[in-house]
């Protein structure tokens, strides 16, 4: 009798710690119509080529207690890459860079944030054409929550940082390679919603 007593105790503690956890934790997606991704690259060591890629989906898990415990995962739609010129963005898109039909899209998922709220580093696993390595990115944000039109909680930041493109074989079989920088800087902004 005492035994089943105890074990029913246990449960019962390891049920309220799993709530209070739960309660720590929130989960919000990205607002895909308010979230971009931009880049950079130089040209011939003279100019600089911008774009922009769009699609940008994932969620958010934030530690509302300790936010270096928060997780991102994200996605980015390589068909949407854009440079402002057709005819380059049709190559961007073509097996010499980010060969669209092959890989559809950018994969981002964090393994750690460091730092406080501000000034934050978030550490992850990036999946560009088909390569995976780990990049780090500095934080702005995120943002004080506040409702939008509809009552919906929202948030926001921004991540910037910067790869070397052969890390990630990226065009590196181009034949326009040599005329492009090897350092790729980007910056993505996302809106985050709040899930019920």
């Amino acid at each position: 009798m005492k035994k089943h007593f105890f074990l029913s105790l246990a449960f019962a503690g390891l049920a309220l710690a799993t709530t209070g956890l739960n309660a720590q934790t929130s989960t919000w997606t990205i607002d895909t119509a308010h979230s971009s991704a931009n880049f950079q690259i130089r040209h011939m060591a003279v100019s600089t080529v911008r774009g922009s890629i769009g699609g940008v989906k994932g969620t958010v898990t934030l530690d509302e207690k300790d936010i270096t415990k928060s997780a991102v995962a994200a996605t980015l739609e390589t068909v949407t890459v854009t440079t402002g010129t057709e005819a380059r963005d049709k190559h961007l898109k073509s097996p010499d860079f980010f060969d669209v039909a092959k890989n559809p899209q950018i994969l981002f998922k964090s393994t750690a944030i460091t730092g406080t709220s501000g000034s934050l580093k978030l550490v992850g696993d990036l999946t560009l054409a088909g390569v995976t390595k780990s990049i780090t990115l500095d934080v702005d944000g995120p943002s004080a929550p506040q409702k939008n039109q509809k009552g919906i909680l929202i948030s926001g930041f921004s991540a910037s940082g910067k790869f070397n493109r052969k890390d990630f074989e990226f065009g590196t079989k181009s034949t326009a390679s040599p005329a492009i920088g090897e350092e790729v800087k980007f910056t993505i902004d996302v809106e985050i919603d709040k899930q019920p």
